[in-house]
């Protein structure tokens, strides 16, 4: 007998979690592969008393060209378990999140977000919500043991090629409207049609799987919604990588489209926002995400150690308790679902805005949604510009005047990384001494004033700079996110950390 795992012509890179999922090149996420995971995962939920036999499982994904085939995949692990599927279609991940917790059963979406279109990626979720960090072992043990057990079968009686491809592919389900129509009544219950009546919005649509049900859900609050750049080739853009190519184009719409209120646009599976103002000049998600919860009356808010510090002064001038978390959704849930106030939400850099628990708005019920939601924020910041008279670019005036810059350097050891991260962990006098040696007045920077380790190394000068450092958990990279009074600055601290003769090359010669 020659088993399967003998069988295929190709080695196997097994998917892996990221800060949020799994996510891999498409050629290595073969219909094994993501048979493999989605069945470990089953079977994660099953060891859990979360799934039984014949009970539902919610699907999705966005518009990749590799998501339908992946998502035939998929779909046989779930068949294979005997489990009912609901075909959630091509929707935004937190509408299908949404009605999977309306409806208290798991769900899987079949996305990569905002990565290109070479690769793609898988979104689990349990009963009430996210995976977490603390399930991800519990799933890779599971995920193990399908592998060993599905590797060691006959490869002649196998479902699966010497590709790793399904011999007959089975056909989905026909796909309901209904998770985007509970998704749309969401926001439609609690904001109304005067929300937004008359103002007139650009909604850049590209490749976003929520494209067209946004700018409906936006219409129904009484916009006047002008959809631009849509696109039938799938296009990563990324709300923590704003290039100056997509700054320009912003620029451009809001030439192109005078008087419009704000300029609108999600990520590939719409759970990261753009907030584009009407001078066409992005702001990022961690300060969209501060404008929400003030707006929203939030108690606390849960948001990664990476964002700017005028998050921080705007809430407590605000009355908002907040914790700093690790990057990463997974870290944020579990910190907004431990705060003991009524009001807690929650966010990311990348402006993915989440509440843990249902609140009263506008007189109506806003149920909990705690993953990350793109079209909240986005609304909520409109709302809040016109309710205050003013414009998207004057209520955004109102935080602190800080500025950020971010960059990231390549082949750059994780063994490195590691050392790094060893040495600096501690604030000490002899650690701030050798930090200033990279960091020196002759780069600009003011004496070390305090060294947070909470993720990578945050480090906080006289003067107001930050310069954080954090390697890539699965790529030998090392990331710099910068804060600043000025943008000039904040982009100076990015250049001066990753040029060939810069700060990270210096600790990387140092610590070898």
């Amino acid at each position: 007998m020659t088993s399967l795992r003998e069988s295929l012509t190709h080695e196997p890179n097994e998917l892996k979690f990221g800060t949020s999922g799994l996510r891999a090149l498409v050629t290595d996420m073969t219909d094994l592969e993501c048979y493999i995971n989605t069945l470990g995962f089953i079977h994660f939920l099953q060891a859990h008393d979360e799934l039984q036999p014949s009970e539902t499982i919610y699907l999705a994904g966005d518009l990749r060209d590799s998501t339908p085939r992946i998502t035939r995949a998929v779909y046989q692990a779930t068949v294979d378990s005997k489990l009912q599927v609901v075909n959630c279609g091509l929707i935004p991940t937190p509408a299908v999140a949404y009605y999977a917790l309306e409806h208290n059963a798991p769900c899987i979406m079949v996305t990569g977000s905002h990565i290109p279109a070479d690769r793609n990626g898988i979104k689990f979720y349990k009963r009430e919500g996210e995976v977490l960090k603390a399930d991800e072992q519990d799933i890779k043990d599971a995920v193990a043991a399908v592998r060993a057990e599905l590797y060691a079968q006959d490869a002649a009686v196998s479902m699966f090629d010497h590709e790793g491809m399904l011999k007959n592919a089975p056909e989905l389900p026909a796909a309901t409207d209904d998770a985007a129509a509970v998704y749309v009544q969401r926001y439609e219950s609690v904001f109304g049609p005067e929300a937004l009546r008359d103002l007139q919005v650009v909604f850049y649509q590209h490749s976003a799987v929520g494209r067209d049900l946004l700018v409906g859900l936006l219409e129904k609050l009484g916009a006047r919604v002008i959809p631009e750049g849509r696109s039938e080739t799938f296009i990563p853009i990324d709300s923590e990588n704003v290039t100056p190519e997509n700054q320009q184009y912003f620029m451009e719409l809001a030439a192109k489209h005078p008087g419009s209120f704000a300029l609108l646009s999600t990520d590939g599976d719409s759970d990261r926002p753009f907030m584009i103002d009407e001078t066409g000049l992005f702001h990022r998600g961690d300060v969209l995400g501060a404008v929400a919860a003030t707006w929203l009356q939030a108690d606390s808010a849960a948001y990664p150690v990476s964002s700017s510090d005028a998050v921080d002064t705007y809430l407590a001038q605000h009355g908002v308790a907040y914790a700093h978390t690790k990057i990463g959704s997974p870290y944020v849930i579990s910190a907004m679902g431990a705060a003991t106030g009524e009001r807690p939400v929650g966010w990311e850099v990348n402006g993915g805005f989440m509440t843990g628990r249902d609140m009263a708005v506008n007189g109506r019920t806003l149920k909990a949604l705690p993953t990350r939601d793109a079209i909240f924020p986005l609304i909520v910041a409109m709302v809040a510009a016109r309710g205050a008279g003013g414009k998207v670019s004057e209520l955004f005036a109102t935080l602190p005047a800080r500025f950020t810059g971010a960059g990231l350097i390549d082949d750059f050891p994780a063994e490195i990384s590691a050392r790094m991260t060893e040495r600096f962990t501690q604030d000490t006098a002899e650690v701030r001494q050798e930090l200033a040696q990279y960091f020196s007045p002759a780069r600009g920077f003011g004496d070390v004033a305090a060294i947070d380790a909470l993720d990578g190394i945050r480090v906080t000068f006289q003067g107001g700079d930050i310069a954080h450092m954090r390697p890539s958990g699965n790529a030998p990279q090392l990331r710099i996110y910068s804060v600043a009074d000025t943008q000039q600055r904040a982009d100076e601290i990015v250049a001066l950390a990753l040029a060939p003769d810069g700060i990270f090359r210096e600790i990387e010669a140092a610590l070898q």
